[in-house]
């Protein structure tokens, strides 16, 4: 059966891929995934409930052949870092992740384990009142899978959903003072471009995003450990909550990244907007200026990605028990959603990998 691709209607990305036998994948099926995928942005395999964790490592590996470890690496100072509490990993398959909420009698060699989903009021400045809690939601944090420290940033990641609580739904709140929501269905994940967020922009701030490096935070997972979310989502308050260089695990300024704002599509060579926002601490102009006023540079990201986030630009995946989600990990934002009651069990497995070269900027260089 050949390979089909269904482009998602009124989606600014997103295509739905049929035909694809994705345990036993041929090189000619995945030259036409991979030119899906560069195309689109987020691809979804519907039906793919007995995909073994090793197929799905193998396609994720099959983007970057030389990539093999997990994409976080081995997290240094686990108890205080924002990722520890949720995931755990695929015992025979250490390279994928086991994410959801609830309890987990036994999946995948592991036995009677509880998972978390993240909730936005551990993460937030301002959170939804209690009894809204259930009809309305937040952003929790839109990013990009990677460790912005030491490792470079995974090409793709794939999503398997194992378990999907279903039957409602519930309204995300901005609460920015815009009066934005959507409507998204509960435990959605949900997909911002990269390149519609760049496409947006004003010509001079387009000029700004070329021309512009951002510096991420050393070890940004256990940095921005204090500190506080904006209410969409997109980045940090400003409270000086941010853990000192002091108290830090030990920083190797070799492995502190400074990447370009905007990242080269390698098949359609469109550039995205590419900014994880809530690692951001400084910007670098074209001259080697660099302005660390984290207030003023966190002002700077978020009002050049906002556009992007709009309701109208959001692709909030439905999913369903089976569904495998590819996405191009240096061309989307993406963000998990939702807030779960008692009894509703969320069980996801996960795949990204270390790349072994770094993105490729505006200017056609690598940087790593």
């Amino acid at each position: 059966m050949p390979i089909t691709v269904v482009p998602i209607a009124g989606a600014d990305l997103g295509a739905v891929v049929q035909g694809a036998d994705i345990e036993h994948l041929n090189d000619d099926d995945f030259a036409a995934i991979s030119d899906a995928l560069f195309r689109h942005q987020v691809l979804v395999f519907k039906g793919q409930q007995g995909l073994s964790a090793r197929a799905q490592y193998l396609l994720t590996k099959a983007f970057d052949p030389d990539a093999d470890n997990y994409g976080h690496g081995k997290t240094i100072d686990v108890k205080r870092s924002i990722l520890h509490p949720d995931l755990k990993t695929v015992p025979h398959q250490p390279q994928v992740q086991i994410i959801g909420h609830g309890h987990i009698d036994e999946f995948e060699g592991l036995r009677d384990f509880t998972l978390r989903h993240p909730h936005h009021r551990t993460f937030h400045r301002t959170v939804v009142p209690a009894e809204d809690d259930l009809a309305f939601t937040r952003f929790y944090r839109w990013h990009i899978d990677s460790a912005l420290y030491g490792l470079d940033t995974p090409v793709v990641t794939t999503l398997l959903a194992v378990r999907v609580p279903g039957g409602r739904r519930q309204t995300v709140r901005y609460d920015d003072g815009s009066g934005d929501e959507l409507d998204v269905p509960l435990g959605t994940t949900a997909f911002v471009s990269g390149y519609k967020m760049y496409e947006l922009l004003s010509e001079e701030d387009k000029a700004l995003a070329r021309e512009t490096r951002v510096e991420y935070a050393p070890h940004p997972y256990v940095w921005m450990s204090g500190a506080r979310s904006r209410p969409d989502g997109l980045g940090l308050e400003t409270e000086g909550l941010e853990l000192t260089e002091t108290d830090l695990p030990t920083v190797d300024t070799s492995k502190i990244k400074v990447l370009p704002m905007c990242w080269k599509n390698p098949v359609t060579g469109v550039l995205a907007l590419q900014v994880h926002p809530s690692a951001v601490r400084a910007l670098v102009g074209p001259d080697g200026t660099r302005d660390a006023e984290l207030g003023r540079v966190r002002e700077t990201v978020h009002r050049l990605q906002r556009p992007g986030i709009a309701p109208a630009r959001v692709y909030a995946h439905d999913w369903e028990e089976g569904d495998l989600v590819l996405f191009h990990n240096r061309g989307v934002l993406h963000t998990v959603v939702g807030a779960f009651g008692d009894g509703e069990v969320r069980l996801f497995r996960q795949c990204n990998l270390a790349a072994s070269k770094g993105v490729v900027g505006p200017d056609d260089k690598v940087y790593s």
